[in-house]
């Protein structure tokens, strides 16, 4: 059983919407980052570096939440095709450094949001989600990291009506509602 590592108000939520989207049983180990659990050599045998979240699959050992939801998506079949891994790792590689950055980066954000927003909102704009009419795993990427924005910046995406829709639309799934909202 896969057992992931994470904080409160961690990237680890993440990496558990997409386990409960895929309904795969998981344990999760919740360090107390206040006091340092992550930095305690138990948990610097797992991640080096003292991050959340990390997962251990059997033996595996797996860290940054994009690498996990990736290994995840490959170990559970839902890349079949290396155009598909192609383009998954894209848009999650996007989320996690570009996306994030433009959003919750104070000094780049009134520049680079509006650029993010308008280029996502377009490609949402014909179609359900990121890559088209179904749920996947760069869908985990991206709706979490819009997600955090209104969490933490409260931002809105008044001015982005195919996002704001979009935003609903993962929010309402129940995997989202329990790993993010933390509403069972």
């Amino acid at each position: 059983m896969i057992k992931l590592y994470g904080g409160a108000r961690s990237r680890a939520s993440i990496v558990q919407l997409y386990l409960e989207e895929l309904q795969v049983p998981y344990t999760f180990q919740l360090l107390d980052m206040k006091v340092g659990e992550h930095l305690q050599p138990e948990f610097l045998a797992i991640n080096p570096f003292g991050k959340v979240p990390a997962i251990d699959d059997d033996g595996l050992i797996v860290w940054e939440s994009g690498a996990i939801i990736l290994y995840l998506a490959e170990k559970y079949d839902q890349l079949k095709t290396l155009p598909e891994k192609a383009i998954a790792s894209q848009w999650i590689l996007f989320a996690n450094s570009t996306l994030a950055n433009g959003l919750f980066l104070a000094e780049i954000r009134d520049k680079e949001s509006p650029r993010l927003l308008s280029g996502l909102n377009k490609v949402l704009e014909n179609q359900l989600y990121i890559t088209g009419d179904l749920f996947t795993v760069s869908d985990v990427a991206i709706g979490t990291i819009l997600g955090y924005a209104i969490m933490m910046l409260q931002m809105s995406y008044a001015d982005y009506p195919a996002i704001d829709a979009y935003v609903k639309r993962i929010s309402d799934r129940p995997a989202y509602k329990k790993a993010i909202l933390g509403i069972s």
